[in-house]
């Protein structure tokens, strides 16, 4: 098996070198782990939020699109890392939870590692990031008013999910998905509303 500085066998390493010598592992400590690759966590985790059912609680699919523009926003301005708010940052779990997480993530983090291996690494920078950060912050502003309906905040956050995992892996192939992902997600909200 072949070493992948990128992959997510290193995110996981880093995660797991985070938890070492502690009881507990905050939220700062896990972006300052992630370095450039938290962009990409940042975007995807607050989707899959809202994609799993704790997105039908009242509220969350908001706060989770407020987080995602605040990440999105970063990136638009050229912040290589996340900046988070104090009180998220001193958030914290226990190193033993983060590194049980790591280790279940490990047979699937290996399989993506197969499958995207930085494809068109272009496509995740410069004008093609920016212009998945504008898509990205436009996909976020429809999720308050969409929150009303159940289960209609999932096409937009799926393709949130999707460019968040193209920067987290940095591959460009995913990058193009996610923006034809995002280009069916407009159609398919105008032939709703029509």
């Amino acid at each position: 098996m072949s070493y992948r500085p990128h992959g997510i066998d290193d995110i996981l390493d880093r995660l797991d070198q985070a938890a070492q010598g502690s009881d507990r592992v905050s939220v700062g400590d896990i972006r300052e782990a992630l370095g450039q690759r938290g962009q990409g966590a940042f975007l995807l985790f607050p989707a899959l939020i809202d994609i799993t059912p704790v997105g039908s609680i009242p509220g969350v699919p908001t706060l989770m699109a407020a987080t995602i523009i605040l990440v999105a926003v970063e990136i638009l301005i050229g912040r290589s890392e996340p900046w988070l708010p104090g009180f998220v940052e001193r958030r914290h779990i226990k190193a033993r939870t983060l590194c049980k997480v790591t280790g279940k993530l490990r047979s699937t983090g290996r399989r993506l590692d197969r499958w995207f291996h930085g494809r068109l690494c272009w496509m995740t920078q410069g004008t093609p990031l920016k212009v998945a950060a504008a898509l990205i912050i436009g996909l976020a502003l429809t999720v308050p008013p969409l929150e009303l309906i159940p289960l209609a905040t999932t096409a937009p956050m799926s393709a949130i999910a999707a460019f968040g995992t193209a920067l987290l892996l940095r591959d460009g192939v995913l990058m193009i998905a996610a923006m034809a992902i995002t280009a069916a997600v407009v159609v398919l909200g105008a032939v709703l509303l029509l």
